[in-house]
């Protein structure tokens, strides 16, 4: 096995032994990016000098035995993290040449544990899109298939660790931008509760859904790394001030005295046969394992979920990249012959299609005349929707659909339709307007593309959403599938 094959907890076991060096490490990697980048694209920026400073740092560390999990293991940051004098640029032409002042909560965090960080990863811009099509600079490629889209918009996360182009990755999820391309990928993909890990330092879209988590080559790498990122920031007022568990404590190879719900309205029109055979199959699967499946449970409102998230995240969206004027920081136009005709010129030329449509969305959906039958009727939808979850989670400890209704669609199949790339994340965005926590674990191929099993719990349970995923995959060899690159 090749170095850059390894998982966080095989790296860690090596590094510990002292049988590899966190330099070995990271050489295989970087010597892996140049391998296969120019074919994948996952990368916006690659940070080769820092990562190798940051590998005899903690090669240091560990020879005086002060090493923690993630010591020394090579990583990827999704490129709306920000990380202090390296560009953050959020696939954007607006931030193409922003360095950040000031390190995310999260970076920090890893940082603390022992970060080595090999490079910031492409997305769709502002973290708007569902293929990492919209980034400003070029389409991330899934490994899979080099026609196809990764998944957005954390597609560059996802293709980076389906690629061996790194360990394991962070990511951001604010409709499913996690998950989806964890499905499409093979890999795994956690978000968790919102609150659960600080927003600090996250280039923000919509500031009531968005989520940072992590992509992982399997469940355990997901539970450490968890460990590391999830806590109380006081400098985000929506985190939750809450103890985290050891993550690592949920890793329970059964599922005796679960209860699983599988909601039927997730089985939506359009959804590919191999994807429902697929999904259907790992809740067999679990049921083996000793879980209580419940097969009828009915979450009667998820069918506006969908148009009740782009009324939401569009309208915040708006209020959020109100502030890329041109005047504080990133891409300034001054051709025009005033003030306000060089925002218009900086928005104009800084922001891609993508996000000037969702911009005019959230305008018009906050306008007067319109405020009332399109945003307050969306928050209340938002109210009964997360309603139904609670009142599902009376029954079950977990709910088990699919991630995404197909399997990795082509490269430019759904530009000209932004409706059906909207339906992408049909099965996702629920759990983000509800504000729970979801994991995509692989379970299956469809036409020899990998399909993900998307795993719910009630907020603030991540323990019980990482043992069914857990006990799954070990009971399985989905997760051990790679691709031939």
């Amino acid at each position: 096995m090749e170095h850059y094959n390894l998982t966080i907890h095989e790296a860690a076991d090596l590094l510990a032994r002292r049988e590899v060096s966190s330099r070995d490490l990271t050489q295989a990697v970087l010597d892996r990016i140049r391998q296969v980048e120019d074919r994948v694209k996952a990368y916006v920026t690659i940070t080769e000098e820092l990562a190798l400073k940051q590998a005899d740092e903690a090669d240091k560390r560990i020879a005086a035995g002060d090493a923690a999990p993630l010591t020394g293991v090579p990583a990827a940051i999704k490129d709306v993290i920000c990380t202090k004098g390296v560009p953050t640029t959020c696939g954007s032409r607006m931030l193409e040449n922003f360095l950040p002042p000031y390190h995310a909560h999260v970076t920090e965090r890893l940082l603390d544990a022992g970060l080595v960080m090999v490079g910031k990863v492409n997305m769709d811009e502002f973290a708007m899109g569902s293929s990492t099509e919209n980034s400003a600079f070029y389409p991330t490629r899934n490994p899979w298939d080099l026609e196809r889209v990764p998944g957005g918009s954390s597609g560059g996360s996802a293709a980076a660790v389906a690629a061996d182009e790194c360990i394991y990755a962070l990511g951001s999820d604010t409709g499913g931008s996690i998950r989806q391309p964890a499905s499409l990928c093979g890999v795994v993909g956690f978000k968790p509760t919102y609150g659960r890990i600080s927003r600090f330092g996250l280039v923000a879209f919509a500031s009531s859904l968005d989520q940072i988590g992590p992509l992982t080559k399997d469940v355990t790498d997901c539970a450490l790394v968890m460990n590391v990122v999830a806590g109380h920031d006081r400098r985000d007022s929506t985190s939750a001030p809450l103890d985290v568990p050891d993550y690592t404590q949920s890793l329970i190879p059964d599922l005796k005295g679960i209860r699983i719900g599988v909601p039927q309205e997730y089985f939506v029109e359009g959804m590919d046969d191999q994807v429902r055979a697929s999904i259907e199959a790992a809740v067999k699967k679990m049921e083996e394992l000793g879980a209580e499946v419940d097969w009828q449970v009915s979450l009667p409102s998820t069918g506006y979920a969908l148009a009740c998230y782009y009324i939401i995240a569009p309208s915040e969206a708006m209020a959020n990249l109100a502030r890329y004027d041109g005047v504080k920081y990133g891409y300034s136009n001054t051709r025009g012959d005033t003030m306000w005709r060089n925002m218009e010129l900086t928005r104009q030329h800084g922001f891609g299609d993508e996000v000037k449509r969702r911009i005019m969305l959230g305008t018009y959906a906050l306008s007067a005349g319109y405020y009332d039958a399109y945003y307050l009727k969306a928050l209340k939808a938002r109210t009964l929707i997360r309603r139904e979850f609670d009142a599902a989670f009376e029954k079950c400890d977990a709910l088990v659909t699919a991630v995404a209704p197909t399997p990795a669609f082509k490269i430019g199949e759904k530009t000209d339709d932004p409706l059906q790339m909207y339906l992408s994340d049909v099965c996702t965005i629920p759990v983000n307007i509800a504000g729970l926590p979801a994991i995509s674990v692989p379970c299956g191929l469809a036409d020899g593309l990998p399909v993900g099993v998307h795993i719910m719990a009630k907020p603030f349970d991540e323990p019980t959403i990482l043992r069914v995923a857990y006990a799954y995959e070990q009971a399985t060899e989905w997760h051990k599938a790679r691709p031939k690159l």
